[in-house]
């Protein structure tokens, strides 16, 4: 069974950061795991304002190097005292992607833990926060915070698809949340069933099909858990007929989920190179924290 070893909490020192920071302690200390709690400070911000310095004023510099780290380390205790997972502190100068890239690869990070961005998260998605722009280049999970967290997480919603990622996203859903309940989702269409219909297959022949495709899945389900070890009666398994992103979003709500647990990338050339659409749907609206797995992971 997957466990966590160490986890990489970033933070930009703002209040959604925060929470990220928070849920990256919790799991800290439900799991043992090292924390490492990084701030980096934008070289494009950094140039700006070294260019407003004159040679007398060059101090300014280190003052506001030690002020960010002070509060960097202001925030470490806090988080050390309240949850008993004491990190270590990380401040960095440079390209904050690159940053949190490098020093992810340097402590081999098996977690990153950032924050979203509240109620811009739509429109930072589409124009590219620095989570976004993370989740699309880097290959380590990430796990994006969008809830005050008051406790660990309580139940984890998958949805799988059978492929290798399937069975890794239950592995590390079992390393993040390992008391939790999990429940495995898959959403089915029947391949062609818009066309059959319209060349006239009867709705009879259609709903066998969707039994059929129903019971497949159903036993590939129950496979997949018994490969990964997990506690067979803390699954709960749903096979549902529809599309994946409104079915994912549904059960988010009706099963009261706190994470959801998704792959990255989707099938074909353009999914590749793009954040799968599935995944994209469910950052931008769903309410539930989510951690997202890369797509050849498994």
């Amino acid at each position: 069974m997957r466990e966590l070893r160490t986890i990489l909490a970033t933070t930009d020192l703002s209040a959604l950061a925060r929470h990220a920071v928070a849920r990256a302690a919790l799991m800290a200390a439900e799991s043992g795991a090292r924390l490492c709690l990084q701030h980096v400070v934008s070289v494009s911000a950094f140039d700006a304002f070294r260019h407003l310095l004159d040679a007398q004023s060059a101090s300014l510099e280190q003052r506001l190097l030690a002020e960010v780290r002070d509060e960097v380390e202001t925030l470490a205790g806090e988080i050390g005292q309240r949850y008993g997972a004491k990190p270590d502190v990380q401040l960095g100068v440079g390209s904050v992607r690159g940053e949190i890239g490098s020093h992810a690869d340097a402590i081999d990070a098996d977690l990153v833990v950032m924050g979203a961005r509240g109620a811009g998260f739509v429109r930072e998605l589409l124009v590219g926060s620095t989570t976004e722009r993370v989740l699309r280049t880097s290959s380590r999970p990430l796990l994006v915070v969008k809830q005050v967290p008051h406790e660990t997480y309580r139940r984890v919603l998958l949805p799988v698809d059978f492929s290798p990622r399937s069975v890794e996203a239950l592995a590390l859903a079992h390393a993040v949340a390992p008391q939790a309940e999990y429940v495995l989702l898959h959403a089915f269409e029947v391949p062609f069933e818009g066309k059959l219909r319209y060349a006239g297959v009867e709705e009879s022949e259609l709903a066998n099909l969707r039994v059929h495709a129903r019971r497949d899945a159903t036993a590939k389900m129950n496979d997949l858990v018994a490969l990964t070890g997990v506690d067979a009666h803390r699954v709960r398994r749903l096979v549902l007929h529809g599309e994946a992103t409104s079915q994912i979003l549904n059960q988010e709500q009706e099963q009261d989920c706190d994470l959801i647990v998704i792959g990255k990338r989707g099938v074909g050339l353009l999914e590749e190179l793009l954040l799968g659409s599935v995944t994209q749907h469910v950052l931008a609206q769903s309410t539930a924290d989510v951690l997202v797995i890369d797509g050849s992971a498994g």
